[in-house]
């Protein structure tokens, strides 16, 4: 009888397999001394020297950052991982698990003059930055008032008073047209509450003495009665313009909206002067200013033109700031041809140099806290040390006074667009190029011998573009996730990430320039002009810079009202500063764009587009977008300048009383 047959295994076969297990766990060997040595040596692969620390330069993986805890670990694992760690501290690397690290984590610096200064210890900033300012944009949206009596409300306990006569027309044309934060309009009150501390016959004559001074390129617009159109009143234009109201455009348009809303009847008497340039005219004594608002806070008035001239101690740009401010407390040398003096640190965009970012851009602005920025700004620049400010303070409407001027903000209507042309504004997936895009004209100041024009913002963004190629630039947070320690950043070659990352340049022809003196001729040289691009070609951006030109920024609407990301530099507030939210709705610089490399980088990424944050681009640039669509329509400038012509009326009547909404009266 034949025996059952029994497979034979053979001892090849078990072999192979013996061998086919130890290749894998050769490889797993292999794969791990691998990756230890390449977060070992990492930086990126076009880092040239690193400045991160080895906390910083070694990055776990995902999976080795979900360790299990120790009391779930057997004592053999526990020994090896202790062997390790030992291993890993002798050779300078130190290791921490998410909740370690996290817990370790710095807070940065916040300064009342608006900058935050960077923690090494702590995470990448914009996070922060990002995160408070989504805070503080819902609790204004969720915190504005719902009806009429919710507005006095607030009104009353902001400023102190009573609103202004017509706010309850105001409130109307509010909820008809559905405008949004409708207690946010703490700019006007800005503009007027030193005049609350004035007598209004001294504002009376004031503002007509300076209507008909020859040659002073106004214009004055009002009414005489209440139930009069709103007209020209008076002019200093030159002849060849007032006939056609070229320079008086923006005041044209403003009255014509007010018009077509019907509500010119409900706007009492005043007059209302001018200033049709681009820059600001009312540079106002600090000791006179301050004087007014304390007054006004403790609703009392003092004769203006009966007070002895207040002392001017500078006779330029510092008189207009607090004897106690960094400005006036900085030795600053006018004269000086490059500002390094201004920076304790050196130049901020050395490695040795604290980082900061914005985090109140407001405060940003005012040269007084930071006063670099009179050496870094054409409107500074161009008048050295400064103008002589004025002894009296005269109400002149202006587009976009700095921090330091006092001329009253109106909501300008010139180039206002509804949207973008069709097909000029892909997607956000289908905007092709991801270098930062700027173009425009050499604006911002005269070019001639006897101005220091290289120190003027836009010679100085071509040169952060352009010049110094063949340095190095330190990035804060490349490889650098949320959660984990920013460290110093890395140092890489300018020559390689400048031109492959920046598409800025300056277009069109030489503008602004003496001839004569050779001028423009070292303008053109001196940088690369090239041709004016369309809206569609400047839709395929992602990223976008925006920077102050002569004075405000004409484009900026434009730029919102597309999705991509908006970098904005300025020294101007305007009319909806307290209506947008920065780090929300676009990205802000500072002028010296100390801040743009890193700011850029983190949504941008590297050469090879690692390391960024495209989702987080992605989403400021749709939300701002919405926000052009939603608060800055038409209707917005009608509100706007409809409330800021009923304060106005109001504060330079003699019957302040009564030109009061009283609207406590008709509860009863």
């Amino acid at each position: 009888m034949l025996s059952p047959k029994v497979p034979r295994i053979s001892r090849w076969c078990t072999r192979r397999q013996f061998i086919f297990v130890a290749a894998l766990y050769l490889i797993y060997l292999f794969a791990s001394y691998t990756r230890n040595i390449l977060h070992g040596g990492h930086t990126t692969n076009i880092t040239v020297k690193t400045y991160l620390d080895p906390i910083t330069a070694i990055r776990t993986t995902t999976a080795r950052l979900k360790q299990q805890k120790k009391s779930n670990q057997q004592p053999e694992t526990r020994f090896i991982d202790r062997q390790k760690k030992e291993k890993d501290e002798k050779n300078g690397y130190k290791k921490f698990s998410w909740e370690e690290q996290s817990a370790v984590l710095k807070k940065h610096k916040l300064h009342t003059n608006g900058l935050l200064e960077v923690n090494p210890n702590g995470q990448h900033p914009i996070y922060d930055l990002i995160e408070k300012s989504e805070a503080a944009w819902k609790a204004k949206l969720k915190n504005a008032s719902r009806n009429l009596h919710e507005a006095v409300i607030e009104y009353e306990r902001r400023y102190g008073r009573k609103p202004p006569l017509g706010f309850d027309m105001w409130w109307k044309y509010v909820e008809d047209n559905n405008v949004q934060l409708p207690d946010e309009y703490d700019q006007i009150n800005r503009d007027l509450e030193a005049y609350w501390g004035i007598r209004p016959q001294d504002l009376q004559i004031v503002e007509f003495t300076h209507e008909i001074l020859p040659n002073a390129d106004t214009y004055t617009l009002g009414k005489l009665n209440m139930q009069d159109p709103i007209t020209l009143l008076n002019y200093s234009l030159p002849h060849n313009t007032s006939s056609n109201y070229d320079m008086a455009e923006g005041g044209r348009m403003t009255v014509e909206l007010l018009r077509k809303a019907g509500l010119e009847q409900y706007i009492p008497p005043f007059r209302a002067t001018f200033n049709p340039h681009d820059s600001p005219e009312m540079l106002t004594n600090w000791n006179l200013w301050s004087e007014a608002v304390t007054y006004a806070k403790e609703g009392k008035t003092f004769s203006m033109l009966n007070s002895p001239l207040p002392d001017d101690p500078h006779h330029g740009w510092l008189t207009a700031c607090d004897p106690a401010s960094p400005a006036s407390t900085t030795p600053i040398d006018f004269g000086a041809p490059y500002p390094a003096h201004l920076w304790p640190n050196g130049d901020p965009m050395s490695p040795s140099h604290t980082r900061t970012f914005i985090h109140d851009h407001r405060a940003a602005m005012n040269p007084c806290q930071n006063p670099h920025i009179l050496r870094q700004h054409g409107q500074f620049v161009k008048f050295g040390k400064g103008v002589g400010p004025r002894t009296r303070i005269h109400p002149i409407f202006s587009f976009s006074p700095s921090t330091l001027h006092h001329d009253i903000i109106f909501a300008n209507p010139m180039n206002w667009v509804r949207d973008i042309p069709l097909g000029a504004d892909p997607s956000w997936e289908d905007k092709s190029d991801e270098r930062l895009h700027w173009r425009g004209a050499n604006t911002g100041i005269h070019y001639s011998k006897s101005i220091l024009w290289r120190l003027s913002h836009r010679v100085k963004m071509m040169e952060w573009a352009h010049h110094n190629l063949y340095s190095g630039l330190r990035i804060l947070g490349l490889g650098v996730r949320k959660g984990e320690r920013i460290g110093e950043g890395a140092v890489v070659e300018k020559a390689r990430w400048a031109p492959a990352m920046l598409d800025i340049a300056f277009a069109g022809n030489v503008l602004n320039c003496e001839k004569e003196d050779g001028t423009c001729d070292e303008l053109r040289n001196m940088f690369e002009w090239r041709k004016r691009i369309g809206f569609s070609d400047a839709g395929k951006y992602k990223y976008i810079l925006d920077i102050d030109g002569n004075a405000w920024s004409s484009r900026f609407k434009r730029l919102m009202t597309t999705s991509s990301c908006i970098f904005k530099a300025t020294i101007y507030p305007e009319w909806f500063t307290d209506r947008i939210q920065p780090w929300v709705h676009y990205v802000p610089v500072q002028i010296d764009l100390s801040d743009l490399w890193d700011a850029f980088t983190f949504f941008r990424g590297d050469l090879n587009g690692d390391f960024g944050h495209d989702d987080l681009a992605k989403e400021i640039g749709e939300a701002g977008r919405v926000w052009s669509h939603t608060f800055w329509r038409q209707e917005d400038l009608v509100a706007y300048n409809f409330r800021l012509l009923l304060e106005y009326a109001r504060v330079m009547s003699t019957d302040r009383q009564a030109m009061s909404f009283n609207h406590w009266a008709s509860k009863f």
